[in-house]
């Protein structure tokens, strides 16, 4: 079996790298996906809560109940507001995973390029000293003839 060479070595570290790197990225949309959910499920609760206050508003409502609804009204606004940051920290992680996935996957293609070049020149090298032999091997039996 022969020797796996520096290259191989370096490109099956890059192969691995990418591929926890698509991993981590793939986590990072999921995280999003799920961020996302659960705002919209607080913006569906919040709209539900003021429709419900916008009905009992129109039956009439006292100062106490009138001072319950919008203390609670403020506090899902406020937890609208914090989704919204871990929404946006998601997008941010998802971007800092693309760009390290692109990375990885840069650093594997140029090293599978390199690896290609060097079989190119090794098959050039090959090709060349077995013409080479079959000149010497014609050359010899045309010479003795």
């Amino acid at each position: 079996m022969a020797a796996k060479s520096p290259l191989q070595t370096l490109i099956e570290i890059a192969e691995r790298d990418t591929d926890e790197a698509a991993k981590t990225l793939g986590k990072a949309i999921r995280a999003h996906e799920d961020t996302l959910s659960k705002l919209n499920l607080l913006l569906q609760y919040r709209d539900d809560y003021d429709a419900k206050f916008r009905e009992a508003s129109a039956r009439g409502i006292n100062i106490t109940q009138y001072g319950n609804f919008m203390s609670f009204l403020a506090k899902l606004d406020s937890a609208v507001d914090g989704q919204k940051l871990v929404v946006k920290d998601a997008e941010h992680k998802i971007e800092m995973a693309k760009i390290n996935w692109q990375a990885n996957e840069k650093k594997r293609l140029s090293y599978n390029t390199l690896d290609k070049r060097a079989t190119s020149i090794r098959q050039a090298k090959e090709s060349k000293r077995d013409q080479k032999q079959t000149d010497d091997f014609a050359a010899r039996t045309y010479f003795y003839k």
